[in-house]
């Protein structure tokens, strides 16, 4: 079996959540997704540079989204307005990360989780996003996938879970937001 396969049931109820639909709806508010983006940053940021330390993206030059996805908030947010409140997974996410950043095996099922979402599903949601949308613009997509597969393994299957039930977290805290509007 493959990794995909492997994490096929996890990956399923992360994309399953509500939220997700806004994403894919065509019709989320500005500021809504603003703050999922908000949200994202720090998760990213730290992930990518302890991915880094390791030398895991020394090959994937344009895989970083950290930059682009606090572009797209500022875009969409703009200088001056108080930041929106992070959800509180963020923080339990970043705490984890910091637990893990010493394994460059379990950083890359994250990477794996995170990116090769992007380069798939994401595409579809950068056309019905509001702004730029270039925390989903890559330079050569297919390269990219190449050589994170090159990086994974079916024993990464457990970590990767961890990832897929974070996002899973994070969605639904997310709709609570929305929820309480």
């Amino acid at each position: 079996m493959s990794l995909r396969d492997l994490t096929k049931d996890a990956h399923t109820n992360a994309e399953r959540q509500e939220f997700v639909k806004i994403l894919f709806s065509g019709s989320i508010d500005p500021n809504l997704y603003a703050r999922f983006l908000k949200n994202q940053h720090p998760m990213y940021e730290l992930l990518e540079v302890c991915a880094m330390a390791h030398g895991l993206l020394s090959d994937m030059p344009d895989i970083r989204r950290a930059p682009a996805i606090n572009a797209d908030f500022m875009e969409l947010w703009g200088e001056g307005n108080p930041a929106p409140e992070l959800c509180p997974v963020v923080q339990k996410y970043l705490d984890y990360i910091m637990s893990i950043k010493d394994d460059p095996k379990r950083l890359m099922a994250h990477m794996y989780v995170r990116h090769m979402g992007d380069l798939a599903g994401g595409q579809m949601i950068a056309k019905k996003v509001p702004g730029s949308g270039t925390f989903y613009k890559f330079q050569d997509p297919e390269a990219l996938k190449t050589a994170i597969r090159a990086k994974i393994d079916d024993s990464m299957a457990e970590e990767a879970k961890v990832c897929f039930e974070f996002a899973t977290q994070f969605f639904k805290e997310m709709m609570e937001h929305v929820n309480e509007q």
